[in-house]
């Protein structure tokens, strides 16, 4: 388990003594599992208000969708998408907003407006994203991949998927803190389903620890995904237990941010999962 027990985001500081959840919400019309539900503020921030009460520490507000095949959308797009959702939530509800975005822009105008993490499935590769993540001050999420969300499903190898994904991470930090980010501001994420087949996945999953030798928190985010449809044979809508066993194994394993659509049954499982981890001895 990471030495890093809390987490500096902006103003708020979080407390990663014990497994947390991040609540997804997807302000877009495309998304893989909600996409459209909540594309409108009202909407949007009636969701993130009842996460917060189901127990989520962070609200993860995505704009651009990163489901297979998905199609990139305009800064200002995005923009509009995200900001007033920001501002509502950071006026009103007392949670961690992150920000699921790649886009410089929106990380700069997001922070002014409350944000508290930059949550980037790209790793900060996009032109400026580095300089604009350094330049707030917030923490990040970095994340591994293979590809861009458009092809990164078509075939992805490794030769070792595990030190692959961890060679990664840890080029990425070393990125990170040269351009001026804070070490113990960030968080990896291995990017489950990010160029990666089932295999990978699982593989991945059952070597989650290796990636504590970098020891940062770690965040994960497996709710809904095509790893637990292939496995159970399930489609989207009827996979919350195969994502709520991978919570359990990933938080058993020392992942400190579990990124769910289900908000409450996996609070109670995280818990659970604590309360006798704690009991070990």
């Amino acid at each position: 388990m990471s030495k890093n027990k809390q987490l500096q985001c902006g103003a708020r500081t979080v407390d990663l003594s014990a497994p947390l959840v991040m609540g997804i919400l997807n302000v877009t019309p495309d998304s893989f599992s909600d996409g459209g539900r909540f594309n409108s503020v009202n909407t949007a921030f009636a969701q993130a208000r009842q996460m917060v009460a189901e127990g989520a520490a962070f609200i993860d507000i995505g704009g651009e969708s990163t489901r297979p095949g998905a199609q990139a959308v305009s800064s200002q797009e995005e923009l509009d998408r995200v900001l007033p959702v920001v501002e509502k939530i950071h006026g009103n509800l007392d949670v961690a907003i992150s920000l699921d975005t790649s886009n410089p822009e929106l990380m700069r105008e997001g922070a002014k407006l409350g944000a508290g993490l930059i949550n980037d499935v790209r790793a900060l590769d996009r032109p400026g994203a580095l300089e604009a993540a350094a330049e707030t001050g917030l923490a990040v999420c970095v994340m591994h991949r293979q590809g861009e969300p458009q092809t990164m499903q078509q075939a992805p190898h490794y030769d070792d998927v595990v030190a692959e994904v961890s060679g990664y991470l840890a080029a990425k930090v070393e990125a990170c803190v040269a351009a001026g980010i804070q070490r113990e501001n960030i968080v990896l994420d291995p990017g489950f389903g990010f160029g990666k087949n089932l295999q990978h996945n699982v593989t991945l999953m059952a070597n989650l620890t290796a990636l504590l030798e970098l020891d940062l928190p770690l965040l994960v985010g497996v709710s809904r995904k095509t790893m637990i449809g292939e496995t159970l044979n399930k489609p989207v809508d009827e996979r919350l237990y195969g994502g709520l066993a991978l919570a359990v194994l990933s938080a058993a394993q020392g992942a400190r941010i579990l990124r769910v659509h289900d908000v409450a049954p996996t609070v109670d499982a995280l818990r659970m999962t604590h309360a006798v981890l704690q009991a070990k001895q």
